[in-house]
């Protein structure tokens, strides 16, 4: 009794503190307008084989980037990048999805000759042949280009990744609707776990073929 006597006092102010404490642990929801954006990631320079990469064009479309500003800016830097991609021989390829065909990819940007062109959702992989054409062509480096950043780029970039091709994003060569999607898009990249820092960002003019 003696020692319960004394662990009594003790056990009642733990259970005020408990309650006391204020809440150190909040939703994002709570914190919403007080997050702060972590700084711009670094982008690296990059030299390509031209022989084992590929250019992946994702859903360039009438339907999605036609009415958005945002893609339509990033038209001319890919399209520069298309040329000389072409110029140096890469494989490259394009994609749309459900609804749309061939014909509702921008004529800016549309394929040439025989370009393959795969229909995906979200990620291109999945549902298409896009692995098959890639590996019988020796393909072991993607760069990626496209629209919607939180769509098409962000599931088929991830999913390169898990095919074990070495991965690249032109991030200005990439768009969404709004600048915090494209944002929270391209951070993924270098804070998601186990594919974190290990695709490498890049703009268009910092790749050399």
């Amino acid at each position: 009794m003696f020692r319960l006597h004394h662990l009594l006092p003790f056990a009642a102010l733990a259970t005020v503190s408990v309650y006391a404490a204020p809440s150190l642990a909040q939703t994002i929801i709570d914190e919403w307008s007080s997050v702060t954006a972590p700084p711009a990631p670094v982008l690296t320079a990059v030299t390509v084989d031209p022989k084992t990469t590929a250019l992946l064009m994702l859903d360039f479309l009438k339907q999605n980037c036609a009415p958005n500003p945002r893609c339509i800016a990033t038209l001319p830097k890919v399209q520069k990048l298309l040329a000389a991609a072409r110029d140096k021989g890469l494989t490259v390829v394009y994609s749309h999805y459900p609804n749309t065909d061939i014909s509702n990819i921008l004529p800016d940007v549309a394929p040439q000759g025989n370009e393959p062109v795969v229909l995906g959702i979200l990620d291109k992989f999945e549902g298409s042949d896009l692995d098959k054409i890639l590996k019988d062509k020796g393909i072991k480096t993607v760069i990626v280009v496209g629209n919607a950043a939180n769509g098409a780029v962000l599931y088929t970039a991830t999913s390169a990744f898990f095919h074990k091709y070495q991965t690249i994003i032109a991030v200005d060569g990439v768009s969404a609707r709004t600048p915090y999607i494209e944002q929270y898009s391209v951070y993924n990249f270098v804070s998601a776990p186990v594919i974190g820092g290990k695709v490498t960002l890049t703009r268009t003019d910092m790749i050399t073929f």
